[in-house]
Parts: C-alpha cells; structure tokens; sequence
C-alpha cells in the first residue's frame, strides 16, 4: 500500500510538472525558465517514486514489470482527474474505453495461473 500511495504523491508532482503550465499562458515564457520550474517540481516527484519503487515495492513483493504497470495506471489516473479538473478537458467516451483496455493489461499483468496437477 505504501508503494501505492507514493506513486499517486509522486505523480501529482508529475503531472503538474509537465502539464501545469498548459492552463496558464505561457507561451511567451522563455523555454529555459519553463524546463528549470518543472525540473524543480519534478524533484518532489522522485523524492516519492525512488522510495515507492526501491523501497517499498522490493518489500511489498512487486516484480519490475508489475512496478511499472501501476506506475502507469496511477499516471493515467492523476492525469485523467487533472485534465478533467485542472484543465477543463472533456472526457470523451473513446479515452474510458482505452483506459478498460489498459485496465485488462493490469489484469494480465498480475494474473498467475495456478500450475495443474
């Protein structure tokens, strides 16, 4: 659970790094002073995701490929509720079914049959 839970706290960081600027005008801000905002935000994010993935994941038993298939989900999850919320996106039915395929690829991620015998 703690893998989780600084995952979802490191990818708020992330998220808002790389897409906060989009709601406000900044296009006329110089691309130098936009990287170093979001490199300082970013730094937040790793003080998260380094303990979630080589602390708390390696504890909690989750294998690399598991690490990063929630990785991605919390992502697309933080970023889904940011855009709807933050940036005012519409959520269109095309992205929830994209994000059920995704969900299926979860399943198959952490499936394991049992062995016959």
């Amino acid at each position: 659970m703690r893998t989780i839970l600084c995952l979802v706290a490191s990818n708020i960081f992330m998220t808002y790094a790389w897409y906060g600027h989009l709601k406000k005008n900044s296009a006329d801000t110089p691309i130098i002073r936009l990287i170093l905002i979001s490199w300082g935000i970013a730094f937040f994010e790793y003080c998260f995701m380094v303990p979630a993935n080589n602390v708390f994941g390696q504890k909690e038993g989750f294998s690399p490929f598991q690490l990063k298939t929630i990785q991605e989900v919390v992502s697309l999850v933080v970023f889904g509720v940011f855009a709807i919320f933050y940036l005012n996106e519409p959520l269109k039915w095309n992205y929830i079914v994209a994000f059920l395929f995704i969900m299926g690829a979860v399943y198959f991620m952490f499936y394991s049959p049992s062995p016959k015998g």
